[in-house]
């Protein structure tokens, strides 16, 4: 079943919500992963809003969705994500990175409540979602694991490994988000790596694959939905078709958005853009 108009508009107001957090958090700390966290919210806002809406309460249970940010750097977009679910503070959340913190630049499991998996060392985070999974398939849950991996990500051997043996186990319950925003730590990865068509890759390596555009809300929450009425028994890939920086324009353009340090004019523009979310935030109400 479709989003209808209000459930659309819950999860943008949260999609904007998590944007403006992140923005803030980073800010205030002055470095940051800024480009591959902002191309995942409109996800995270689709899988926390609706597809499985977590609390802190939901995850105290055992037999329920989870979640592996396999893309570690991403972490300041799941934090934000977590706070507005009401894992923790915003003392808390400020505390990004900082000296004893329990909130690292990447998801630590021992330390932040909400977190299901330790990840950063890319490949690793898709390897234990798929464990999960099928942990998860010999209990007979009827719950899904989520993992959201990164094009550059994808250079490593691991994630194939993992993708490899999904397939032939038939986790039909793994769903991976491959977040194609076309850059990675050093450049494109058309320069870097040529990732081809992530597409037909995965549906080369046994499973149901379709593509979305990165933004689009409703169509990002269909595909989840399609995916998950399927009557295969593949695992299944959502290919998003995204741009480091999403939904900041000064960003979206900037050559190197990778991980940034501020100087005061891109501060300047930043606090810009956290008014311009916060105008449109006032003016849905």
């Amino acid at each position: 079943m479709a989003l209808t108009e209000v459930q659309f508009q819950e999860i943008q107001d949260f999609a904007r919500e998590i944007r403006i957090h992140t923005l803030e958090t980073l800010n205030q700390l002055g470095f940051g992963h800024y480009g591959g966290s902002l191309s995942i919210i409109e996800t995270l806002a689709v899988l926390y809003g609706r597809v499985m809406p977590t609390t802190p309460d939901i995850f105290a249970r055992k037999d329920r969705d989870y979640f592996v940010l396999s893309k570690g750097h991403a972490g300041p977009a799941l934090y934000s994500t977590l706070y507005l679910k009401g894992f923790f503070d915003k003392d808390f959340l400020h505390s990004l990175n900082q000296n004893g913190t329990r909130l690292p630049s990447h998801p630590d499991r021992n330390l932040t409540p909400g977190i299901d998996m330790t990840t950063g060392s890319l490949g690793q985070g898709i390897s234990v979602a798929t464990g999960i999974a099928y942990g998860q398939r010999m209990e007979s849950s009827p719950h899904y694991t989520y993992a959201i991996v990164g094009d550059g990500e994808l250079n490593e051997g691991q994630c194939w490994e993992a993708f490899q043996f999904a397939a032939h186990q038939k986790l039909r319950n793994l769903i991976v988000f491959i977040d194609d925003n076309k850059k990675q730590l050093d450049g494109t990865t058309a320069q870097i790596c040529q990732t081809q068509d992530f597409v037909s890759k995965m549906q080369a390596f046994g499973f149901e694959a379709v593509r979305v555009k990165g933004e689009n809300i409703p169509a990002i929450y269909d595909a989840i939905i399609q995916l998950q009425e399927s009557s295969s028994d593949k695992p299944k890939a959502i290919i998003l078709d995204t741009v480091k920086g999403q939904g900041v324009p000064f960003l979206e353009t900037m050559e190197a958005n990778h991980h940034l340090r501020l100087d005061a004019e891109m501060r300047q523009q930043l606090e810009e853009a956290i008014l311009q979310l916060k105008a449109e935030r006032e003016g849905s109400l």
